[in-house]
């Protein structure tokens, strides 16, 4: 440990490195003094299963050595990766998890041998999978939430959760170190560097990253680099790590959506085949539109409608407008020049709750509620009094709060409220009525 050697924040030693059975040196702690602050770095090694591998230093100034006085080197640690999940991540990256990404934090961890005054050192990380990058790489423990009392974000309750203990504290105690600084943010290549004149770099290292991969990836692979000055360098260790499933049917807040053709059961066959055809490609294509790919949703038929559970942490403020104007675009393009009779005119409902999917179907109180608006009574007079309207849309009162009323399109003031009671059905909500653009003016077709 170093100690104040006189007045004015020096530095000294006072106590010698300490080895375990296998001759190699635990990290030093060290202790800024002064009233500056206090450093202390961890001495819990990496051990066992931590360990990616020991690996010695080419091309330096032979200033390194490890316990049993050879040239030395640094001992890699397994990348350490967890997932986040959607509502736990920043509001711009959230509505990406609609594009086909997935977001896991990964926490880096470094031991180096003994080296003799060296100044500087830099750990970089190069991801090698397709569409891997980081979007966030921390400094320290504060920056991304990991407080002196503990866990302060959601991101560091997790990273607390699945992380040794020792790790932690590499992180949560930087104050009075080594200046450190990040580079490579929005790219697949990225890492820390640490600066001390005093030659004083501590010896134990631990840094956070929050990475974006592809939605499908089943691993996190790439290499691992590290340069000492005076020492040497360590390049290209690969590491491969796997993950977890992403477990879709978990209990989460999700938007669910529901609609239905006006008029199908008074249709013929051959028609109730190309309404059907015709319901699936609009409403898919409004959704691609909106950023949820195919593969992200389970549409559930059901002839003359659909349901569909949108995907967690979508952002509803970017979803809603466009799904939204998608679907009046594409219905008015599909009946531009039809009579009124073969027109395909929709019920569309929306709400957002808690709901899991079960062996049957989804269940949950949202994925009721939405069915209760679809088919309410001021839902079908609405359609049925507005024969021009290409669909008419019902919401809760707090999608058109949350939503709606700070958004731009479409406007609060185009929305009528309602109230949905349905006594046989033990339902009561206020909501919002929305008409969609309209195409021509025809006899109403049937509610």
């Amino acid at each position: 440990m170093l100690r104040p050697a006189g007045a004015g924040g020096a530095y000294r030693r006072t106590g010698e490195a300490m080895r375990d059975g296998r001759g190699l040196s635990r990290s030093t702690d060290i202790e800024r003094i002064g009233g500056r602050g206090v450093a202390m770095w961890s001495d819990d090694e990496l051990t066992g299963d931590e360990v990616l591998g020991h690996h010695a230093w080419t091309g330096g100034e032979g200033r390194g050595e490890d316990g049993d006085g050879g040239p030395g080197g640094v001992r890699c640690g397994h990348p350490l990766i967890y997932p986040v999940p959607p509502e736990d991540l920043p509001t711009p990256l959230r509505g990406r998890t609609a594009m086909g990404h997935r977001y896991v934090g990964a926490l880096f961890a470094f031991d180096l041998d003994p080296v003799r005054g060296s100044t500087g050192a830099r750990f970089e990380v190069a991801l090698t999978g397709p569409g891997c990058r980081a979007v966030r790489l921390d400094a320290d423990g504060d920056s991304f939430g990991l407080v002196p009392s503990g866990p302060g974000s959601a991101v560091a309750a997790r990273t607390a959760a699945v992380a040794r203990p020792g790790l932690l504290r590499r992180l949560a105690m930087r104050r009075g170190g080594p200046r450190v600084w990040t580079t490579g943010a929005q790219s697949a290549t990225f890492g820390w560097g640490y600066e001390d004149r005093r030659g004083a770099l501590p010896r134990a290292y631990a840094m956070h990253a929050l990475l974006e991969i592809p939605a499908d990836a089943t691993e996190v692979s790439g290499s691992l680099s590290v340069q000492v000055a005076g020492a040497g360098e360590v390049t290209g260790v690969p590491f491969t790590e796997p993950l977890r499933p992403v477990a879709e049917n978990a209990a989460a807040v999700r938007l669910c959506m529901a609609a239905d053709v006006v008029g199908y059961s008074r249709r013929g066959n051959a028609e109730t085949e190309v309404l059907q055809h015709d319901l699936v490609r609009i409403l898919g294509d409004a959704r691609r539109a909106a950023g949820i790919g195919d593969g992200r949703v389970r549409p559930q038929p059901a002839g003359d409608g659909q349901f569909t559970v949108l995907p967690v942490g979508i952002d509803e403020s970017a979803v809603i407008p466009v799904l939204l104007r998608e679907l009046g675009e594409r219905l008015a393009e599909r009946d531009r020049g039809r009579a009124a009779a073969e027109a395909m005119r929709l019920r569309v409902a929306l709400h957002r709750g808690l709901v899991k999917e079960a062996p049957n179907g989804w269940v949950g109180a949202a994925a009721i509620a939405v069915h209760r608006l679809l088919d309410s009574p001021p839902l079908r007079a609405a359609i049925g009094d507005n024969p021009a309207a290409t669909y008419v849309l019902g919401l809760p009162d707090v999608l058109y709060r949350d939503v709606i009323v700070p958004g731009v399109q479409p406007p609060a003031e185009d929305f009528r409220e309602m109230t949905v009671d349905l006594p046989e059905k033990g339902f009561v909500e206020r909501g919002w009525l929305y008409l969609g653009p309209a195409v021509f003016t025809a006899t109403p077709p049937s509610r």
